[in-house]
């Protein structure tokens, strides 16, 4: 154990550490150990892999090895450090012993039951408790911070976007357009994709999670881009079709169907709304158009650190929206064999209402190149 260096974290992080240990003394916890990275970067500004934190009412112990030494004299230097020399689960073992922790909250979605069993073997004398899920809460709404840099990864996702849209031409394969738009968020900035990119030619559309591949573009060719860029660890998340010259006609006839049930979905978010009900906007419109068998996924997920996070925008969930809250909105059509239409934004709820955040069009002629 090395001692903590003077100082504090920045007014960021000790707000968010103070919100933490707040719901820590609510759930009489004394120690909290945090495996999530997502979840330790959200508390610290702490990007080391492989590593834990663990939170008492008075000191944040940092359990990592000799690869981000450095990594926490610039990011936290404040905070007490374990580096190990064995595994995770032993320094863990260890600094409870050190520090007399009786009981330890952990993140149990995160630790394995083989990580469980080994760290009750190593140290008979910590009780493993399962915690509630307070980062969890905590991330549901997004600070200021938070969405001025998610606005900054969606800019940087639309930038690349424009870019590689301009260069599709008859002949390229999905993968190379796929492979364009994350070489022109990395160019701007990004540490990479915030998920691989999704790049359907023609009939491949009807796939919502269809893989890059060596489909070809073709004079009439309708395709689908679902992609989004991380940057400063948030996410964006966009999709949006192409037409190469001309609208197939099956798919002219579904865009609008589409673009309207998102337009009336987003109208309809507000504090307060159930997440189904919402769901059920767009749903409940693309039925009575005749096609509520081929919208076989939820609406939207919350986005944020993670691109897939609570809340989610479902018709299995009747959680109710906040504002804070940034989801997407991605309702969609999918027709075997013809292919599929799917328009999606990222939305900030806000106290009364809900703002719009990506700024591409959507507007059917706008699509066509």
């Amino acid at each position: 154990m090395a001692k903590s260096k003077k100082g504090g974290p920045a007014p960021l992080f000790a707000g968010r550490l103070a919100r933490c240990r707040r719901q820590m003394k609510k759930h009489k916890i004394g120690a909290f150990l945090i495996s999530k990275e997502r979840d330790y970067f959200y508390l610290l500004g702490f990007t080391g892999e492989d590593s834990a934190i663990m939170v008492t009412p008075k000191v944040v112990h940092v359990l990592s090895d000799g690869r981000f030494d450095e990594t926490i004299n610039l990011e936290c230097p404040w905070v007490t450090r374990w580096m190990r020399r064995g595994t995770l689960n032993a320094e863990i073992a260890k600094a409870c012993k050190e520090l007399k922790i009786k009981s330890l909250a952990i993140q149990g979605d995160r630790l394995t039951v083989a990580d469980q069993t080994e760290l009750r073997k190593a140290n008979r004398g910590t009780k493993l408790v399962e915690a509630p899920d307070i980062l969890g809460e905590m991330r549901l709404k997004k600070d200021e911070t938070e969405l001025a840099q998610i606005c900054k990864s969606i800019r940087n996702a639309e930038e690349a976007f424009k870019i590689a849209r301009a260069a599709i031409k008859v002949g390229q394969t999905e993968s190379e357009i796929a492979a364009r738009i994350e070489y022109e968020m990395k160019r701007r900035g990004a540490s990479g994709p915030s998920f691989p990119t999704i790049c359907a030619v023609g009939a491949r559309g009807a796939l919502p999670h269809a893989e890059p591949g060596n489909r070809k573009v073709k004079r009439g060719s309708a395709i689908l881009i679902d992609w989004g860029a991380r940057l400063g660890n948030y996410c964006s998340d966009l999709t949006r079709m192409v037409f190469v010259g001309s609208i197939p006609r099956k798919i002219g006839e579904i865009y609008p169907i589409v673009l309207e049930a998102q337009l009336r979905a987003i109208a309809a978010i507000r504090p307060g709304k159930r997440m189904c009900d919402i769901d059920e906007v767009a749903r409940g419109y693309i039925r009575d158009a005749g096609y509520g068998e081929a919208f076989g996924h939820g609406l939207g997920h919350g986005m944020g650190l993670d691109i897939h996070e609570a809340p989610s925008l479902s018709w299995r969930s009747d959680a109710k929206l906040a504002a804070g809250m940034v989801v997407t909105v991605e309702p969609g059509i999918y027709l075997p064999g013809i292919g599929g239409v799917r328009i999606e934004d990222d939305i900030i709820v806000t106290p009364t209402g809900s703002r719009v955040l990506t700024r591409l069009s959507k507007r059917i002629e706008d699509a066509v190149i």
